[in-house]
């Protein structure tokens, strides 16, 4: 069974051929409400693996193929951290990778084992999912193994980001009734602050999900956005169900919105109305507003703010 399949073409993380590390059926230690795969129990050990060599033939294959790719992603259907010869494959992928990336997209929960941890460190791209702080909330929404302890998984999170020295990202996905609360989302703005993270992805529900739940609008991932603090790197990464309600904008509201969240072009093209927009470029033009690249990503961020430093 081939293991490989793309390339996938991403807005945040740019062209990438995936490695499917459970091709056969789901295994992961989750059972989220709002996964696209069908419900299944969870596991904490993943017992139908392809070989390492197998992988790698098939990797290779796909390389010749496909050589103009960014990324080389690590994926499963379930958690690719579960499969137990993760550190001998990414061994092996860093032999024939040539400049290409690796990438992991991973549910953090097995960040807990140091195995684990040390086999991430070796990655050039982490994604760690971290959907909610509340261990009454993190257990409705991502149905974790009985063995996973919430607290355990954000010190594993907090002190991985401290030691990773290469792009970290960390994406939350918001469920209608669940995560979307305004103390939830205070949880997880104090617990963000302690991460050293390139970029947070927001996002909602944009698959059909395993069970009956339902994501939030863009609009509410907007004001989701503005109640985290703006020295976060937060990015609304979901706009399936964007509104076009745009709204007109004068200079001082557009420089007052972008100082409290930076805004991508296609957030503009959302919010802002033609004459706005047009306002918007001008400034740009007299350097009133930079654009700045995070991560693939360009954001608007008026001229004074890039001289902030940072909370720590």
């Amino acid at each position: 069974m081939n293991t490989i399949f793309g390339p996938v073409h991403s807005r945040r993380f740019g062209v990438s051929l995936g490695i499917d590390l459970s091709p056969s059926h789901k295994q992961c230690n989750f059972d989220c409400l709002y996964c696209e795969l069908a419900p299944a129990a969870t596991v904490d050990i993943q017992k139908s693996t392809p070989s390492v060599e197998s992988i790698i033939t098939d990797l290779q294959t796909a390389l010749q193929e496909h050589s103009n790719i960014d990324e080389i992603t690590l994926t499963a259907n379930g958690e690719p951290t579960l499969y137990p010869y993760l550190k001998e494959l990414v061994s092996e992928i860093d032999k024939i990778k040539k400049e290409k990336e690796t990438l992991i997209l991973t549910n953090s929960a097995a960040l807990v084992d140091p195995k684990v941890f040390e086999t991430l460190l070796a990655l050039d791209q982490v994604k760690l999912s971290l959907d909610a702080v509340s261990t009454d909330i993190f257990r409705k929404i991502d149905r974790p193994h009985e063995k996973i302890d919430l607290s355990k998984l954000i010190e594993a999170v907090i002190a991985f980001s401290e030691v990773y020295k290469g792009k970290l990202f960390i994406e939350i996905l918001f469920v209608r009734g669940l995560n979307n609360t305004t103390e939830e989302v205070a949880k997880l703005n104090a617990v963000l602050h302690k991460l050293q993270a390139l970029r947070v992805d927001i996002g909602t529900i944009d698959r059909p999900p395993a069970y009956p739940v339902e994501g939030i609008s863009y609009g509410e991932l907007v004001d989701i956005a503005q109640q985290f603090d703006a020295d976060l790197p937060i990015n609304i990464a979901s706009r399936v169900h964007a509104e076009f309600s745009q709204s007109s904008y004068s200079d001082e509201e557009i420089i007052n919105t972008l100082d409290k969240r930076p805004l991508t072009p296609e957030d503009v093209e959302i919010l802002f109305d033609p004459e706005s927009a047009q306002r918007l470029l001008h400034m740009v033009e007299t350097k009133k507003v930079e654009i700045i690249e995070r991560a693939k990503l360009e954001f608007y961020v008026p001229r004074e703010n890039l001289q902030r430093k940072r909370k720590k």
